[in-house]
């Protein structure tokens, strides 16, 4: 017999896929981004990231899985007309939200509380299906809302998909540089820097595209609305696009071998084996989606128009060193840092550490599903910030630095495998109220689950009567039982903790505090003073 659910779960998972591929999330984080079911305003998934100079992203996805695998339906028009709607009403502060389902809300009233506070929300609308584009009248709507660069649109069907997912093969190529160029030999390596046109390199895009981007560590951040991205084109259209090559930074390339033409004094032909781009994956993107919206309007990129290259032959063997150039390269601009710091030795030296305790480390990013023993570094990173720094709004809302600026504060020479693993446990608990909460629990729950994780780790260190530096393999089986018994009554208490410190900052209408106010409190971090001193006072 048919499951009448069916349906309904592989649209459940259609938006999964699209979420967790085009926004390349773990497990936890694509779930965490889902709002499907009553009230969610035709939004399937939300996601939000951490403010970057004056700016956060929004990513919206609307899906659209039909049974028929024809795949010869149009995204629907009255799907479009929804969405722009629902960014019209989500992102207007004074715009009352009425029906809205939970998980939806938490999240809308987080992206107003940023808005309020001077944030300027840039938006990606994703519209996805199993099958064709919207149509012209869709098309049509989506210009008359005159969102200007705030918002911009994609669609994602399976054949984007399948391009996303497919492991990449090696790109062999022709490259055309003009002008002068370096060639050096050195350590078994091999370098060469010139001068290669904006043309070549949208024909690059064009032919190879996302697999040339395999080893780059960014995913393109999109045309409108990212200021470098639009400066870039911007340069194109101009009256001089020759000074592209001095406003741009250049291009970094890795391959497994290159060869040219020595006998040339200049405009070398040069053939490379395995070629990846390490940085300028933006700027690469940006110059084909560029030519794309030229040709529409029946103009070519400026032959004039150049960028800087520099080709590096590596040994085939030698990852280590191509992490290195890629985060080197990448430094101007906000990074995930956590592949590249997977083989730092603080990192090697957790991972056996924590091992010894019967759990996986994952200092590197994984396709595969995680288990209760698997704690990933991005995990450890926010749970050791909130439960033992003592800084519980950076843990939430500076992932981008737990890896780069506070990569040291987090990962101290003193921590070890018991303690990475006593943090883990106790943030999951209160991660785990976050996305599910209780009936019993207070709507703060949703915004505050790193600050109750801290007062967590406060009471169970009072238990086992240590300070921080004596958790160790030799108390570790005490700490991990006292969790498993009394967890939950550690979360009580710590949510007690929260409430009476939101008491005492807003007085007793803090039980009428919006949800706005509540995500703009946890942000910015004004209880942790008022708990810290209440937990003094108290013990």
């Amino acid at each position: 017999m048919r499951n009448p659910r069916e349906p309904k779960l592989k649209s459940l998972a259609f938006v999964y896929l699209c979420v967790k591929t085009m926004l390349d999330l773990d497990v936890d984080e694509t779930f965490d981004c889902l709002t499907e079911g009553g009230g969610d305003f035709g939004i399937d998934a939300m996601h939000l990231t951490e403010e970057i100079d004056g700016e956060f992203g929004v990513t919206l996805f609307q899906a659209k899985y039909k049974a028929n695998l024809e795949g010869n339906a149009n995204f629907p028009e009255n799907g479009i007309n929804g969405l722009i709607n629902s960014i019209r009403c989500l992102f207007d502060p004074a715009s009352p939200l009425e029906s809205i389902n939970n998980r939806l809300s938490t999240k809308v009233e987080e992206a107003r509380s940023m808005i309020r506070d001077g944030y300027i929300p840039r938006v990606r609308a994703i519209a996805c299906n199993n099958g064709l584009k919207w149509n012209s009248a869709a098309h049509e709507a989506i210009l008359r809302a005159e969102f200007g660069d705030e918002v911009s649109w994609e669609h994602v069907n399976h054949d984007v998909l399948i391009g996303i997912l497919q492991r990449p093969k090696s790109v062999d190529a022709n490259l055309r540089l003009i002008g002068k160029a370096v060639v050096e030999d050195m350590n078994f390596s091999r370098v060469c820097i010139g001068r290669i046109p904006v043309t070549e390199i949208a024909e690059l895009m064009r032919t190879h595209g996302e697999r040339l981007l395999e080893r780059n560590i960014r995913r393109y951040l999109g045309l409108q609305g990212n200021r470098v991205n639009e400066g870039i084109r911007d340069t194109l259209h101009s009256d001089n696009p020759a000074n592209f090559y001095f406003f741009n930074n250049g291009l970094t390339l890795v391959c497994n071998d290159f060869s040219y033409n020595a006998l040339q004094g200049s405009d070398y032909q040069v053939r490379v084996e395995n070629l990846q781009i390490v940085n300028g994956g933006q700027t690469c993107m940006t110059i084909f989606k560029t030519l794309e919206e030229m040709q529409i309007k029946g103009e070519s990129l400026p032959n004039e128009a150049s960028v800087m290259v520099r080709i590096y032959k590596l040994p085939k063997d030698n990852e280590d060193i191509v992490l290195q150039i890629t985060q080197a390269t990448n430094s101007q601009n906000p990074v995930d840092l956590k592949d590249l710091r997977s083989n730092d030795e603080k990192q090697l030296r957790l991972e056996a550490s924590i091992q010894a305790f019967g759990f996986t480390y994952r200092r590197k990013r994984t396709d595969s599903a995680t288990k209760s023993t698997d704690i990933t570094s991005g995990t450890a990173a926010e749970a050791i910030l909130a439960v033992w720094r003592f800084a519980p709004h950076q843990a939430k809302f500076f992932t981008r630095e737990h890896f780069g600026k506070l990569y040291d504060t987090i990962f101290t020479k003193t921590l070890n495998g018991a303690q990475t693993i006593v943090a883990v446990l106790l943030y999951r608990i209160a991660e785990n109220h976050r996305r599910r909460p209780a009936e019993t629990d207070p709507i703060f729950v949703r915004y505050a689950s790193c600050f109750i994780a801290m007062q967590m780790g406060d009471h169970l260190m009072k238990d086992l009567r240590l300070g921080l530096n004596s958790l160790d393999h030799r108390n570790f089986v005490e700490a991990r039982t006292l969790i498993e018994q009394k967890g939950e009554s550690y979360f009580s208490a710590a949510v007690e903790d929260v409430g009476n410190a939101l008491e005492l900052l807003y007085g007793k209408k803090e039980v009428n505090l919006n949800l706005q106010q509540l995500s703009a409190t946890f942000r910015r971090g004004d209880l942790i003073v008022i708990l810290q001193f209440s937990f003094l006072q108290n013990h």
